[in-house]
């Protein structure tokens, strides 16, 4: 069954709305283009703290470029354009004050596809640290970061080889402490177990579960199932728009809007 397309005047189903006091993150009607192209369409959502949110949706609709626009990314596009407005605690992140490379410190971000960089497994995770100028122990902060990607254990002895000897799963975990070294408050994840085994993946969604107490989390996946194991709140796109958002339980057991029902139950996407 084909999709249907979403009307103009849509707005958005919620279900046990975020109390702004407990916000992280908050997009307020928040448009994107690229070129005459516009991905994302007046799109609200509240993100809480210490929670990891899900964006579902089919192949399309706007989950990574909403994902991306979290910790300015899509700025490194040609020809994108921002409205609305997005705020980290209160900031408004698209003010002209705000400075991007920062805003990438606190909002770390993993990708789909593991990307440690050609470099030793330490000097993955201090090449963030220094570029910010940190001046700590590094070995303390590298240990640090390691252990909270539950990595420590099977790289203390590799230090000194390249990221790039690990196999998949522990290069992602290392992208995971990588992002973790600059002291982020916010961690996005970009679909992270997609090119993963089933049983990397199961360690990553372990770890997602355990970060949540220290960082507040953003996942992309195209895995329902995985969305129902890791997230605490869902919020299901179609077409750039924000359709239905809510407890992970209620979304997947009860969704209010067709459309998200449809989704779920498989019927189109």
């Amino acid at each position: 069954m084909a999709s249907q397309a979403v009307p103009k005047d849509h707005v958005t189903v919620r279900t046990d709305p975020i109390p702004a006091g407990e916000a992280v993150v908050t997009l307020e009607n928040l448009s994107l283009w690229y070129g005459d192209f516009q991905a994302l369409h007046d799109v609200s959502l509240t993100v809480p703290k210490n929670q990891v949110t899900a964006l579902i949706g089919a192949s399309g609709c706007g989950k990574s470029t909403l994902l991306r626009c979290v910790n300015r990314m899509n700025d490194l596009v040609p020809s994108v354009r921002v409205e609305g407005q997005l705020s980290y605690e209160g900031v408004n992140l698209y003010d002209g004050a705000v400075d991007p490379v920062e805003v990438r410190r606190r909002v770390g971000m993993v990708f789909q596809k593991p990307n440690p960089f050609p470099k030793s497994v330490y000097e993955n995770v201090a090449f963030g640290p220094r570029l910010h100028g940190y001046a700590g122990d590094m070995d303390a902060l590298v240990e640090k970061s390691l252990k909270g990607a539950a990595l420590w254990d099977e790289v203390q002895d590799k230090l000194k080889q390249s990221g790039l000897g690990l196999s998949g799963g522990q290069q992602q975990r290392l992208c995971i402490a990588r992002a973790m070294a600059t002291d982020p408050d916010v961690i996005l994840m970009d679909e992270p177990t997609s090119a993963l085994d089933p049983i990397a993946t199961d360690r990553i969604e372990e770890l997602i579960h355990e970060i949540k107490k220290d960082y507040t989390v953003i996942i992309v996946t195209h895995n329902m199932q995985q969305a129902g194991r890791v997230s605490d709140r869902t919020a299901f796109m179609h077409l750039g728009v924000l359709i239905e958002e809510g407890p992970t339980e209620q979304i997947f057991t009860n969704p209010q809007h067709e459309m998200t029902e449809r989704y779920i139950s498989g019927r189109f996407g």
